[in-house]
């Protein structure tokens, strides 16, 4: 079963286009991309810095330490072997999103 934590609403977050949040005790970064919300693990699996930290850069997330840009669906690392954790995201009809406490992905 998973679970679902309520984080923010989509409109806050339209408004800041990420944001840090936690989850059952885990950093998760959220980011909002043309239309759609995704959640990535927030500690970067290169450098331990904050994604949530870091930029959008079409379509992608760019890491503040060494710029290592991740695709926010997969969590893949363009030109990288790494891949960052990544967590199911909902959102209800009154705008409110959902994080799951179970990963998406996290072969990183």
């Amino acid at each position: 079963m998973t679970d679902w934590h309520a984080v923010t609403t989509l409109s806050d977050l339209r408004a800041r286009k990420k944001k840090a949040v936690e989850v059952a005790g885990t950093a998760v970064a959220l980011f909002y991309i043309n239309d759609v919300v995704y959640a990535l693990a927030d500690t970067c699996i290169h450098e331990q810095r904050q994604l949530s930290k870091g930029a959008l850069l079409f379509g992608k997330v760019i890491c503040p330490g060494h710029q290592w840009k991740f695709d926010p669906e997969t969590g893949e690392a363009e030109g990288q072997d790494g891949c960052q954790p990544t967590y199911a995201v909902k959102v209800d009809d009154d705008g409110m999103v959902h994080v799951s406490t179970a990963r998406a992905r996290a072969d990183a």
